[in-house]
């Protein structure tokens, strides 16, 4: 026993947190389990459970809109990055670049840029900032790389939180189908009744 409590608490300090989610943990003995202080009825139980469950499932609801909002972005940043290269190509050139850029949804507009050095950058927030060519690249690669990185750590999130509500759903099925037990064997009149 005391083997296995060493394996475990070494198992889980080399896990990585999950934005705070809490871990769900599974009842193995449900008997056991409902005779634990705060677990008097089946049913307060079961509102605990479901309520967790309910927990669990606005936290993915964030964590997939957060993830989609990063799918969207990280192409944003990778066409940016190719204008800059173009840009860095053409600024020893002395003739303008024709371009168009997008005006509003589905309207773009023909424009006629001179060679530069500098660029603006949308921060966000209506903020926009001036940057040396080879600084905005500097910012865009990090500002990829971060991007990318939080893209993989949503997905095992999204995985651990999944896992989390399917031991969550267990847990009430198994709770509910040990109440249904305790009632049949409570009340063995309505057995007969039925047979």
């Amino acid at each position: 026993m005391a083997a296995t409590t060493e394996s475990s608490n070494a198992g889980s300090s080399s896990k990585r947190k999950h934005l705070g989610i809490p871990e769900a943990v599974f009842v193995e003995d449900v008997d056991a389990f409902m005779k634990q202080p705060g677990n008097e009825t089946a049913d307060a139980v079961l509102r605990k459970l479901d309520e967790q469950y309910q927990k669990y499932k606005f936290m993915e609801l964030n964590l997939v809109q957060k993830k989609l909002r990063l799918k969207n972005q990280i192409p944003q940043i990778k066409q940016t990055l190719e204008i800059l290269k173009h840009m860095q190509k053409k600024k020893d050139s002395t003739e303008p670049m024709e371009t168009r850029y997008l005006l509003a949804d589905n309207l773009y507009c023909k424009a006629s840029v001179r060679p530069t050095d500098k660029v603006c950058l949308w921060l966000g927030a209506n903020v926009m900032l001036e940057y040396d060519i080879d600084e905005a690249q500097a910012l865009l690669e990090k500002n990829l790389a971060t991007a990318t990185r939080n893209l993989d750590s949503l997905g095992e999130d999204l995985d651990f939180l999944r896992d989390q509500c399917t031991t969550t759903e267990v847990n009430m099925a198994r709770v509910y189908n040990w109440d249904v037990k305790r009632r049949n064997k409570d009340n063995p009149s309505k057995n007969s009744e039925m047979s």
